[in-house]
């Protein structure tokens, strides 16, 4: 059974950076989370939840200081030696992992590292002010496998500077990194950012949504070739984004679905014929066949001779029969 998560945010902190897309300091509460507030979420959390697994997020937690860092894995650290807690995972900067610091991960046992990779192109890392390059990746990468951990990589998609070659380099460097999993984010100009200004000043060009969900659905397919889960398609949806912090760029609540209905539509025409045909799919298939407002059923309809596209109890996969 999946465990569910108890997210611990530690806003902004420890970050030596302020990348241009990033609006934490903006958003997140002045102060962090003490070590006693850390073991109230926690306590409040196993009133309902069954072995979850307290994720640390929102900020570089390797890079917050040693001690302070330390004071929150003892905090967390006995739910999981007695059982209540499944594992521990947090996410952080490529350049924030040595040696040092994963001793102390492994002391007070964190499962799982999550490295905020945005790209593998130098000159999109630069424009975008990560303050570290595609090699801190590679060497954080390795030394998070040779101590043991499970490894998480995040790419962005649309940074400045980025083109379609480099989105798809990054996906494919990405793989050779061998994580267990790779949350895709599309880049949301959010207000109060760098990036906004430069979107302002014409600077930057946001990707549409439309052309986001065309980029993951190739990325979608470099990654699922080689056995990697895409764990995250577009940022979680929350009350702030969907309510007008997003200015411009490619944010949909929905996101995630229509890029795997953008590959199924591209996965269709490559098998089209060009005879009169019908598309059956699994019951739970359906709504990512049709697209959002049937656009795939449409599309197909329009430039294709498809004729229909319905749902059949007892297929694994979709099957295309001629009539």
């Amino acid at each position: 059974m999946r465990s569910s998560i108890i997210p611990i945010f530690i806003p902004h902190l420890g970050c030596p950076n302020n990348c241009v897309f990033c609006d934490q300091r903006q958003i997140a509460s002045a102060e962090a989370p003490s070590a006693d507030r850390v073991r109230e979420i926690i306590d409040k959390a196993l009133e309902y939840a069954v072995r979850p697994q307290i994720s640390f997020y929102g900020g570089s937690f390797t890079a917050i200081g040693n001690e302070l860092m330390e004071s929150y894995l003892k905090a967390a650290w006995p739910y999981v030696e007695d059982g209540r807690c499944d594992s521990i995972r947090l996410s952080t900067r490529p350049d924030a992992i040595d040696p040092e610091r994963l001793e102390i991960l492994k002391k007070y046992g964190v499962r799982t590292i999550e490295l905020g990779t945005q790209s593998m192109a130098d000159h999109v890392l630069t424009a975008s002010g990560r303050g570290h390059d595609a090699e801190a990746t590679r060497r954080a990468s390795a030394l998070i496998h040779e101590y043991g951990f499970e490894l998480i990589l995040q790419m962005m998609v649309g940074l400045p500077g980025a083109s379609i070659e480099d989105e798809l380099y990054t996906a494919r460097e990405i793989c050779a990194l061998g994580p267990m999993g790779v949350r895709i984010y599309p880049t949301c100009v959010i207000g109060g950012t760098p990036l906004y200004e430069m979107y302002k000043r014409g600077i930057y060009k946001d990707l549409s949504i439309d052309e986001a969900v065309d980029i993951c659905a190739d990325l979608l397919d470099i990654f699922e070739e080689k056995g990697i889960k895409v764990v995250r398609l577009g940022l979680n949806p929350t009350e702030e984004l969907s309510g007008g912090a997003v200015k411009a760029g490619a944010y949909h609540p929905a996101l995630g679905e229509m890029v795997y209905s953008r590959r199924f539509l591209k996965d269709i025409l490559k098998k089209a014929p060009n005879v009169p045909y019908e598309i059956l799919v699994p019951p739970r298939m359906l709504s990512i066949a049709i697209g959002q407002k049937k656009c795939n059923l449409e599309y197909l309809k329009n430039n294709t001779s498809l004729a229909a596209i319905k749902a059949r109890k007892g297929i694994e996969e979709p099957e295309i029969r001629i009539i």
